[in-house]
């Protein structure tokens, strides 16, 4: 993204979490300190691990125009589009720009790869085809998510799927961005939608980045991640100051990388992660001593937490303060970008800064200013300006820079 980014105006967002559903249930979750982490009871799965499993999905049914898209993942994206008012607020914006004037840019990791798991139980004996009723374009297939939002809300804009591991929900910000700074689109729904599934947890278990405990970002004994799961959303439209609330939040910058440095693993220094928050604070504007919080990506991993604390540290010193909202959640992979994007709009309108459930003894090797606790900032520097970092497998890293409306 070019330095001369303008502000973009978050006029409604949403969130719905293992903390709860709604803004509401999020805000009271982070502010109490609480998580909503639990061992593990997914489906089959038969594991010594931590999940944020969502409550209330299985109940979830698809309007009847839109069955063929019946899977974990759309049912949640049905539960999140329905909550704090968003799909009424969308369709508002449709009516007032045109619907073709409204664009879908949507982040997911594994998007409904849980109907695939299941249809592969299902499948013939004898030819081994899977059942005639699975539907791998409007379940598996990463678009399947932007699809049925598109559909489900009545949108004729411009709609893509992002799937860059961790980071696809940050990178939506900056694609929706760009159409509106060009002009091509006059509003935006971004976000992001993932679900557990069979091949996420046994993935990452066999990859060793599972722990057997609830994570704990930037411990001295972390051993890796919760997955989690989880949808958010934010209605984007470019900001007029004439007409948008006092304290409205607004994109203000948008950074992006890719060092590609291992498949699975960051860069030892963090470089590609310095590069992204570097890229974003041009974009906004500002300088590092403007920053108020950091939302770390903060996965719990050993090697994830202490090559991203060199990247803050290096660039930001030790003064900001800064946490992982991880403890809470979970790693919700694919969404989590979107999510903590919300907790980082929560942040400004409340003047309050989210702590890091399950985070004990920090880790001494990365002197971050680390909130175990949830807090207010000081009172003689209310929070202007919040960095939300999302950093994925291949080294593909975004950041992202909210701030308010005086």
């Amino acid at each position: 993204m070019k330095p001369n980014m303008k502000p973009i105006l978050l006029t409604t967002y949403t969130a719905t979490s293992c903390l709860g559903r709604g803004l509401d249930e999020q805000r009271q979750a982070l502010n109490e300190g609480k998580s909503g982490l639990k061992p593990c009871d997914f489906e089959s799965v038969d594991i010594e691990t931590w999940i944020g499993e969502v409550e209330g999905i299985e109940k979830q049914v698809l309007p009847p125009g839109l069955r063929q898209f019946n899977c974990r993942n759309n049912r949640l994206t049905q539960m999140g589009l329905e909550t704090d008012g968003f799909a009424e607020a969308v369709r508002l914006a449709a009516k007032k720009y045109g619907a073709d004037r409204v664009g879908v840019f949507l982040g997911t990791s594994t998007s409904g790869i849980l109907q695939t798991e299941l249809a592969f139980r299902q499948r013939s004996v004898s030819t081994g085809a899977l059942p005639d009723g699975f539907d791998y374009a409007t379940t598996q297939n990463s678009y399947s998510l932007a699809d049925f939002t598109r559909s489900y809300l009545g949108l004729e804009g411009m709609a893509m799927a992002v799937s860059t591991a961790c980071s696809s929900s940050a990178k939506v910000f900056a694609a929706a961005a760009r159409q509106l700074n060009l002009g091509t689109l006059d509003a935006a729904v971004v976000g992001g939608v993932d679900t557990l599934c069979l091949t996420t947890l046994y993935g990452f278990s066999s990859l060793q980045l599972t722990s057997s405990e609830p994570c704990k970002p930037y411990d001295v004994s972390r051993d890796g991640i919760s997955v989690g799961e989880g949808a958010a959303f934010a209605l984007l439209e470019r900001f007029d100051s004439s007409s948008a609330p006092a304290g409205s939040v607004l994109l203000l910058g948008v950074g992006e990388s890719s060092d590609a440095f291992h498949m699975s693993s960051p860069h030892p220094e963090g470089l590609g992660a310095r590069l992204a928050m570097e890229a974003a604070l041009q974009s906004a504007h500002l300088s590092a001593d403007d920053v108020g919080y950091i939302n770390l990506h903060g996965t719990s991993t050993p090697a994830n937490d202490a090559a991203e604390g060199l990247a803050v540290l290096g660039l930001f010193g030790e003064q900001v303060p800064c946490s992982s909202t991880k403890g809470a959640t979970g790693h919700a992979l694919g969404a989590a970008g979107a999510m903590e994007a919300v907790f980082c709009a929560l942040a400004l309108t409340d003047q309050w800064l989210p702590g890091s459930p399950g985070t004990k003894q920090l880790d001494p090797a990365v002197n971050l200013n680390y909130l175990l606790k949830s807090r207010r900032p000081n009172a003689a520097s209310p929070l202007r300006y919040a960095l939300s970092n999302s950093f994925g497998f291949g080294g593909s890293n975004c950041c992202l820079i909210f701030g308010t409306s005086p």
